[in-house]
């Protein structure tokens, strides 16, 4: 998927698990099927799970998950990931890694489940991330749109598309800016990080780009359900002003480009197959 990433198997998994965690040597590993885009994630017995990058992963101990993940998991209606271990680098593997709950539940394509359903799942989340108390949280992923012109313009210049996707970039970009307080968000809503269970989204995971900022990094998800209707069903469960829903699909915008510019169909057809129809579906009314 990346040329510099690494390759993680459950060999050194095993390694790494067996030096610096023997209570867990002799529990089965498993790697899950969907890795996220740089990141190998194994299951560990029944109620673990590893989490190790494949490429510019963290250099130093702790992070904003395993701080924030337990503030937050009481007061959210979905189950996320609770720390329980970190695993420190070695000569084999260069960055810190985590070990955390394993949270129950199928990573379905978007087709697969009601996004009806999905888009006020999704919206109840997202409202109960915006009620959580902002004090000392971390800068998330929410910037300022205008902060993502430059990444735009490159990812732009490479992507073959429709003109008019810079047209509608340049209608999100002259939006006013979010002038209310910063919110909680998670930050990478898509769909391979939602947990179904009975048709319902149950569990929530990959928290890394989470914070406060501008909530509509988070509301880019309305576009990202393939469907209109879903669309529409997520707006009226989580209403928002004008300006934060363009400043919404500009997000989707630049993620889309991004996306097709740096994949292909052949080294990550799912999330390149997914922009195609996020872009779509921002450009449409």
């Amino acid at each position: 998927m990346h040329e510099d990433e690494l390759d993680v198997q459950e060999s050194l998994v095993r390694r790494l698990i067996t030096d610096q965690f023997p209570r867990w040597g002799e529990l089965p590993i498993s790697r899950v099927q969907l890795d996220g885009t740089v990141n190998a994630i194994f299951r560990l017995g029944d109620r673990m799970s590893v989490r190790l990058a494949r490429r510019d992963g963290p250099t130093k101990p702790g992070g904003k998950e395993i701080e924030w993940l337990p503030r937050l998991g009481d007061q959210l209606p979905v189950e996320i990931p609770a720390p329980i271990a970190q695993g420190r680098p070695t000569d084999e593997y260069p960055w810190f890694w985590d070990v955390v709950s394993w949270v129950d539940g199928e990573t379905l394509d978007v087709e697969a489940i009601d996004a009806i359903q999905a888009a006020r799942d999704l919206a109840r989340l997202i409202s109960a991330l915006q009620r959580v108390d902002i004090a000392d949280a971390p800068q998330g992923r929410g910037v300022p749109l205008a902060a993502l012109d430059k990444s735009f313009r490159y990812w732009r210049a490479l992507f073959d598309g429709d003109p008019a996707v810079a047209e509608a970039w340049d209608r999100a970009l002259a939006m006013p800016a979010w002038t209310g307080p910063p919110v909680w968000h998670h930050g990478d809503l898509d769909a391979r990080n939602w947990l179904v269970r009975n048709g319902r989204i149950t569990g929530v995971i990959d928290w890394g780009a989470m914070g406060v900022g501008d909530p509509a990094c988070d509301l880019m998800v309305a576009w990202k359900l393939h469907s209109a209707q879903a669309r529409d069903a997520f707006k009226v469960a989580l209403p928002a002003d004008s300006a934060t829903w363009e400043r919404a699909r500009g997000w989707v915008i630049w993620q889309s480009v991004a996306a097709l510019a740096y994949y292909t169909p052949e080294n990550n057809p799912v999330l390149y197959h997914e922009a195609e129809h996020w872009l779509s579906l921002a450009l449409s009314p």
